[in-house]
């Protein structure tokens, strides 16, 4: 299968600093599904032989370009071979409609990820692991639960998509408030479908009032200023297809989690609204390779770029462990 030819930018448009520690360039590979995925390549520089290799995505309605980018970048530096992909529909990867998310094509683009880093001559085919941050923390144990070649994986400020659809933030919503936003959903299917276009959910709000809860004012920090603003972000601008919600309603990602044999490592912040994601996921996990790290004081985003918050050093010493 050939590749979509894409419109990939060319000038560095980070929200982060090119390293020169590493060897950069844009490529692209394909799904099962035939969407082509535009991806970054982050190569140490002066090394030989065949390289441990990472696909990093996330956050959720993030691209390569913020968070991803910078632990592919990171872990570079560190001596692997890394990849940052855009998700399906989103960035500068291919599929329409745009801005759509699904567990089941979303959870495919790592593995599709996994077979373009399989085929690298660069790359040892059976040291290969994944990092997924926030919503794709979630698709990434999803994938490692599936795919066997995936021999180590981490998880950063996880995020189970599916429960927070399903459920509402900490599991507030019942049946009844599940069938309501169900009825809204299936009418906004309707008026998409005689509009000819999907509406999108919008972003993260631009003015955030005083009295919103901290973690809204924890992603403003983070997408709608200069630190992680990118004109490609779906969080940084109109936000997902209101529709892609109906998919992870009745589909849980983590089904299978406990089935994974391979090595996990999870990462999150102590104060961050989202830490019981990860909490719970981890009791599920079976095997005395998997390890859970909670980041004393830190909140939801500042594993997505503060680079002294985010454990690198353990992270590299995780996958040296299990890869090299």
């Amino acid at each position: 299968m050939e590749n979509q030819k894409l419109e990939l930018t060319n000038e560095w448009d980070k929200v982060f600093p090119k390293s020169e520690k590493v060897n950069h360039h844009k490529i692209t590979f394909h799904n099962r599904y035939g969407i082509t995925l535009a991806a970054d390549l982050y190569e140490p520089k002066e090394t030989a032989g065949k390289l441990a290799a990472l696909a990093v995505a996330g956050p959720f309605g993030a691209v390569k370009e913020q968070s991803s980018g910078l632990y592919a970048q990171t872990m570079a530096e560190r001596g692997f071979l890394t990849i940052a992909f855009d998700p399906s529909y989103t960035g500068e990867s291919g599929g329409t409609p745009r801005y759509v998310a699904s567990p089941d094509i979303n959870t495919e683009d790592f593995s599709a990820a996994v077979d373009y880093l399989s085929t690298l001559d660069r790359v040892d085919p059976e040291k290969i692991g994944i990092i997924g941050i926030c919503g794709w923390g979630g698709m990434a144990l999803n994938t490692a639960a599936i795919d066997t070649r995936i021999k180590a994986t981490v998880t950063s400020t996880m995020y189970d998509m599916s429960r927070v659809t399903a459920n509402g933030y900490f599991d507030s919503m019942d049946a009844d408030a599940r069938y309501e936003m169900r009825k809204q959903l299936n009418a906004q299917r309707t008026e998409d479908y005689k509009n000819g276009s999907y509406a999108l959910a919008g972003g993260v709000l631009e003015n955030v009032p005083e009295d919103a809860p901290f973690f809204v004012k924890d992603y403003h920090d983070y997408y709608k200023t200069p630190r992680g603003y990118h004109k490609r972000s779906l969080n940084s601008n109109g936000g997902w297809n209101v529709t892609s919600s109906l998919s992870f309603t009745n589909m849980p990602l983590l089904q299978y989690s406990s089935e994974i044999r391979s090595a996990v490592l999870m990462i999150h912040g102590e104060k961050a609204h989202s830490c019981y994601f990860s909490k719970d996921a981890f009791t599920k996990l079976t095997g005395d390779n998997k390890e859970l790290m909670i980041i004393p004081g830190a909140v939801h985003t500042d594993l997505y770029d503060k680079v002294d918050i985010i454990p690198f050093d353990k992270i590299e010493k995780f996958f040296n462990n299990y890869l090299k």
